[in-house]
């Protein structure tokens, strides 16, 4: 059925069954669609990691079975400049960034939207998993939740401001996957049943130290425990994250000792990075008190509106795949301020604490310190000036 607003939409295909859906169902609604191929990567991207050129052949697949127009356009010395450099300067300085919630504020919804707007564009739409609202009574577009609970992406959404979201669509985020992939199936997509990527947007799926190893200095140190005793050996702290269990190379504490986070078979988890002493500390147990805290400090700060929200009583994710977390809104300096009734598990600097009103994401800020750990993290600054948004 034609839509009565027919409009020339610009769609980023990715080559992924999300995107090629949303560009089929833009198309079926009447509109002018035009598809455009991100490339984002260039470094080894001939390896077994990299698959853009596969992901453009099955987005030019996609774009030829729609009966859609597509074209290539290569985004790499941006997202180098942009997106990587800010990446390795917070793991360099002991945090763990969030690289797709950067590569989608700096990425597709800016470079890509004004190469949109370039060609005619009246909007850009994406795959991914959320909504946008016009709210008649502020007069504000809202970013809301994906319908899909266990697909919403509006985490990686959060720093979208009025201008973005006003020229945006997400038509997948008014379904379920499951009907994503039926439709897909049914209007005979080549890549109806292709694999979900689960990969950082550049890395893919390699082996995440092996990449970080060629870009950042590093240095071996003492794993030690809370008691302070000497378990192992890392490799460099900015291998590391706040909670990790896999990869640390060091065997159970067999005395009775290991105390305050269970007994002595329990798993070990990263706790504590000391980047002035090098020293990596880690805790066993899942709810040693190491890895929860009650209240964490936000800084370069975003909000969907273009300013905070009233204090008060909210929802709050510090992580992805996280059920929202009753919290309440504080303001600090340079940034904001969440206290949780409950404990939050292993919240972790250099990632962002998103707020939510049921459905409505806020926006949110960068993770610069945490109570109950020593912050700022090895006297480097809580958080580095993020380039402009």
């Amino acid at each position: 059925m034609t839509s009565p607003t027919k409009q020339r939409v610009v769609v980023g295909l990715s080559g992924g069954v999300d995107s090629a859906v949303t560009a089929y169902l833009l198309k079926k609604q009447g509109h002018e669609v035009v598809g455009i191929f991100m490339k984002n990567w260039e470094d080894d991207d001939d390896s077994e990691y990299c698959s853009s050129n596969i992901d453009f052949v099955d987005a030019a697949a996609v774009a030829d079975v729609i009966g859609i127009e597509i074209e290539h356009v290569n985004f790499a010395a941006d997202y180098k400049d942009r997106v990587f450099a800010e990446f390795l300067r917070e793991y360099q300085a002991g945090r763990t960034p969030n690289p797709d919630v950067l590569c989608n504020a700096e990425i597709k919804f800016k470079a890509f939207l004004d190469h949109a707007m370039r060609l005619g564009a009246e909007k850009i739409a994406t795959g991914h998993y959320a909504r946008v609202r016009h709210n008649p009574a502020t007069g504000l577009h809202e970013l809301l939740k994906g319908l899909d609970p266990s697909k919403d992406q509006s985490y990686f959404l959060h720093r979208l401001n009025q201008a973005q979201l006003s020229k945006t669509l997400f038509p997948v985020g008014e379904l379920h996957k499951t009907e994503v992939r039926r439709i897909a199936e049914e209007i005979g997509l080549p890549n109806a049943k292709k694999k979900d990527s689960t990969g950082i947007c550049f890395i893919g799926e390699r082996p995440f130290r092996e990449f970080l190893n060629r870009y950042i200095s590093h240095a071996p140190g003492p794993i030690l425990d809370d008691r302070g005793r000497k378990l192992g050996q890392h490799v460099g702290l900015s291998f590391y994250t706040l909670g990790q269990r896999q990869g640390l190379g060091i065997g159970g504490v067999k005395e009775k000792g290991a105390q305050r986070g269970g007994g002595a078979h329990e798993p070990w988890f990263v706790a504590r990075k000391d980047l002035e002493k090098n020293t990596l500390r880690v805790v066993q147990g899942h709810d040693h008190p190491w890895l929860l805290s009650h209240r964490l400090v936000a800084q370069d700060v975003s909000w969907c509106a273009g300013q905070a929200p009233a204090l008060g009583a909210y929802a709050a994710k510090t992580r992805y795949r996280q059920q929202d977390a009753a919290c309440a809104l504080e303001t600090v300096p340079d940034g904001f301020a969440l206290q949780f009734p409950d404990a939050q598990w292993a919240v972790t600097p250099g990632q962002s604490a998103v707020l939510y009103d049921g459905d409505v994401c806020l926006g949110g800020g960068v993770i610069a310190a945490v109570e109950g750990l020593p912050q700022p993290i090895g006297h480097a600054p809580a958080v580095q000036p993020a380039m402009a948004r």
